[in-house]
This record gives C-alpha cells, sequence and structure tokens, in this order.
C-alpha cells in the first residue's frame, strides 16, 4: 500500500486481509484442488489471490478498483489469473465463469456480502460452492438453523439451494484497517436440486412477507394468502411463526396455495 500511495476506500468496504496463516486456512477450508476453477470476488492486494493460483488451474479475480485491479495484475504476472476489473453486481458471469463448475473463495466487502451470495446461488448454477469470509453475523445469518435467533429470509433462501456452515472465526486483527466487527468464514455447497420443488417466487413471496411481521402467527402475517385448508395441506400450524419452519415447511406451505 505505501509502495502504491493507497488508502484503503471506506466506501468500497475495503479491508485487506493481511495475516498469510489466514490466506493459507481460507484456502485450506475451501477444498481448492489441482484442477479448479476459481473466482474470487474483491482480492484486495492479491494475498489471496496468489495463494489460490499456486493449487488451482484458473483463478479469476473479479474487482471494482481500477488501482487495485492492476495492482493485482502485478502480483499474479506469474500465475494463471486473469483479472476482471469491473462490478461483481453486475457482472455477466456466464462470460466471466463459463462452463461448469467452479468455485467462488473470496474476503467479501461487508457491504455487498449477502446480496452478492444470494444473487450468485438464484443466478449463477456454475459456481457450486462458495467459502467465503463475511462479517461474523452475517455469516451465521446465512447458515443459521430454523429456530435461532440468527434465522431468517436469508437462511430460507440458503438452505433452499445449498448446505451451509460457518467454519472459521476471525479476529479483526488480520485485517488492516482493522474493523470493529469479528469475521468468520461460511462455507456453502449447492445441492443437485432445489431442496423443495415449489415455485421460488411464490415461495420467497411468503417468506418475505412473515418475516417482514415477524411477531406474528402466520394465520395473521399471511391472512389472505394462506386460509386454514392452506395450512393445513402443508401440514403447518398456524399458530406457528415464521422462525419455526424450515425449508420443506415453507415449500409446502408455498405448494398448498399455487
Amino acid at each position: 500500500m505505501a509502495a502504491h500511495g493507497l488508502e484503503p476506500k471506506r466506501a468500497l468496504g475495503q479491508n485487506f486481509l493481511i495475516d498469510p496463516n489466514t490466506v493459507d486456512r481460507i484456502v485450506r477450508l475451501s477444498g481448492t484442488a489441482p484442477g479448479d476453477r476459481v473466482v474470487e470476488v474483491g482480492p484486495g492486494l492479491g494475498a489471496m489471490t496468489v495463494a489460490l493460483a499456486e493449487i488451482a488451474d484458473q483463478v479469476v479475480a473479479v474487482e471494482l478498483d481500477d488501482t487495485l485491479a492492476a495492482i493485482v495484475s502485478e502480483q499474479t504476472r506469474d500465475h494463471a489469473v486473469r483479472v476482471v476489473n469491473a462490478d461483481a453486481m453486475t457482472l455477466r458471469w456466464d462470460e466471466v465463469c463459463p462452463g461448469s463448475p467452479w468455485r467462488m473463495v473470496a474476503n467479501l466487502p461487508y457491504n455487498v456480502g449477502t446480496p452478492m451470495v444470494l444473487d450468485v446461488l438464484d443466478e449463477v448454477p456454475q459456481i457450486t460452492d462458495l467459502t467465503v469470509m463475511l462479517q461474523r453475523e452475517v455469516a451465521e445469518r446465512l447458515a443459521a438453523t430454523v429456530g435461532s435467533q440468527a434465522y431468517g429470509i436469508p437462511s430460507v433462501k440458503v438452505a433452499y439451494w445449498a448446505t451451509a456452515e460457518v467454519v472459521a472465526r476471525v479476529p479483526a486483527s488480520v485485517f488492516l484497517p482493522r474493523p470493529r466487527v469479528e469475521s468468520a468464514v461460511v462455507r456453502i455447497i449447492r445441492r443437485p436440486q432445489p431442496a423443495v420443488e415449489a415455485n421460488p417466487q411464490v415461495m420467497f413471496s411468503l417468506v418475505k412477507q412473515a418475516f417482514g411481521q415477524r411477531r406474528k402467527m402466520l394465520r395473521k402475517s399471511l391472512g389472505g394468502r394462506v386460509d386454514a385448508e392452506g395450512f393445513a395441506r402443508a401440514g403447518v400450524k398456524p399458530e406457528s411463526r415464521p422462525e419455526e419452519l424450515d425449508v420443506l415447511e415453507w415449500g409446502r406451505l408455498a405448494q398448498s396455495i399455487q
């Protein structure tokens, strides 16, 4: 950073990973192996990019910041790395990651972590597993199971497409600048098929509506959309609250009104 006269840009959520042991740990937890194709979003100064390129056959690093993209290109000039200077939230993934399968391994900027993961699960089927570092509370929310305090809309969305587990906690001390929160690594593995055979638009409109009134019973929060017969067909108690339903029950509820 000093050599290039750089200062982290808060607007882009830049917290650079500076501990080599943490880099190695994340790469190991990702399961990256020879022959793999890996995409990294937000490579920063390229520390993890180099570590991935030393194992995988192909690495694509997607970096929004023009200056950092140039630095990563310089850092990885001796490796099979393609640097894409673009916004990952508006990327044409079929062009960047053609074919299948791909892994995503990344220290995601805090400000785009959740939408990035959910968009990839929704729209980029060729990425079959993700090992990403996020703010700890966000990682726990993505991997949360039914009944837990962290369980919510993102948890159901992830469970529809994949299985998820928080595999490591990461202290603030391994970043520059040091964030005010702890981070965690979540491992997400895409299912061969979605967990339920429900229309996802119908299902997630119900999920969103119910969690929007989290403290209410479903018979009230979903009133007008699911009647007593609908709850009975789904095998769901109308007195339940949204955090009490797992992805299979949400799927049955959606099927009952289709």
